[in-house]
């Protein structure tokens, strides 16, 4: 079968998700194993033309790796005729100018999440590619983690009965960049950039809860800025304006009660950064990144509260671990595969620009939720 080869503009490299996560694990590692196979057989390789605000960085992981299209210039990058993709790993606050740019070029646009910083922005962008006939995507990695993967099958086989509630910890500590360098750029605490862990996470929380377990129907929030000064990667302190910390409490179809942390000041005493404890009639279920763990109801102990006496049992103990039963592939690099198969071949792929605008619409209205202390519905768009 023949190979053919697209160009793709990929916005927003130099940053650490823009380059390790999609060009260096997905866009390269497809061209390694020979390119996306489609459902004739044919095959097709990305040729991925860099574009940032950089020329430096630019030219250094150009090559680094071999690349040679790379530019400065995003509307020179969009005239190509053979540029059929335009991916946005950009900040959030410089996302819709360019995506809108893309979009009125006639590129298919793939994105990170968050689409845009306001629900109305990220509409607007929904409404454009819908306008202009262009296929759009948004990055939701986390249905493709192995461990949701597996809670996945263990929903669609049965196996919790009715589910009652889902409990989600996310996080862990991000240093202020004093002592110890910041894991994260300093952008994220600022929210005049588009920082913000709810505007960062919510959106995550929310593709989770309406793919897996229903939709999202009222949020209550806590947003909190813990940490209230960083130093930022020139040394220099600032104010931090953005949150750090959330606390969520979601009502889902069906009368399900999510609950989820997500915080950068907090230190990790769990297995993995993320756990979703999924809780049923049946059964229950932790999940992480990658592992899964379960308690059917004919082997669930029977505690006695009894604060008097040491506990007898390792609570631990009694849980089983799910198999994979699968190979499991980056993430990342799936849904870019899909994406792909979706442009070329119409392929289905259900997280579009308007999925990525609920998210952001519970971000949006978390924030709101926080400010004015109270539960919030949230309206079906």
């Amino acid at each position: 079968m023949s190979v053919r080869t697209i160009g793709v503009v990929m916005n927003g490299v130099t940053g650490r998700m823009g380059y390790r996560q999609h060009l260096v694990r997905s866009v390269l590692a497809i061209n390694e194993q020979g390119g996306v196979t489609l459902s004739d057989g044919g095959r097709v390789k990305i040729k991925p033309v860099l574009v940032g605000r950089n020329a430096d960085k630019l030219a250094d992981i150009a090559a680094k790796h071999g690349i040679s299209d790379f530019t400065t210039e995003l509307d020179s990058a969009l005239a190509d005729d053979d540029n059929l993709i335009y991916f946005d790993a950009q900040v959030t606050s410089a996302r819709v100018k360019a995506v809108l740019k893309a979009i009125e070029a006639g590129k298919h646009i793939y994105a990170e999440k968050p689409t845009a910083e306001s629900t109305q922005e990220a509409m607007a962008l929904a409404e454009a590619a819908t306008a202009k006939g262009v296929k759009n995507g948004v990055v939701q990695d986390k249905l493709f983690l192995p461990g949701l993967l597996k809670l996945k099958r263990l929903i669609d086989g049965g196996f919790f009965g009715r589910i009652l509630s889902v409990r989600g910890e996310f996080g862990y500590w991000v240093f202020e960049g004093d002592w110890q360098e910041a894991q994260r750029p300093s952008w994220n605490y600022r929210a005049e950039d588009g920082g913000g862990i709810v505007l960062d996470m919510f959106p995550h929380w929310h593709y989770v809860m309406e793919n897996l377990f229903g939709r999202v129907q009222s949020v209550y929030a806590r947003a909190v800025t813990h940490v209230p000064a960083r130093v930022d990667e020139q040394g220099n302190t600032y104010q931090a304006t953005a949150d750090d910390a959330a606390y969520g409490i979601f009502e889902l179809e069906g009368g399900i009660v999510a609950q989820i942390n997500s915080s950068w000041t907090v230190r990790v005493n769990r297995d993995e950064l993320v756990e979703f404890q999924v809780d049923g009639t049946h059964g229950s279920a932790v999940a992480g990144l990658r592992n899964c763990r379960v308690q059917h109801r004919s082997a669930t102990p029977k505690p006695v509260w009894n604060p008097d006496l040491p506990a007898t049992a390792r609570f631990r103990d009694g849980w089983q671990e799910v198999p994979d039963n699968a190979e499991f592939d980056n993430g990342f690099k799936v849904q870019w595969e899909a994406f792909i198969k979706h442009v070329l071949e119409d392929a289905p792929f259900p997280n579009d620009f308007a999925s990525g605008a609920r998210g952001v619409q519970l971000a949006e209205l978390g924030l709101r939720s926080s400010a004015e202390g109270r539960r919030i519905e949230v309206p079906q768009l």
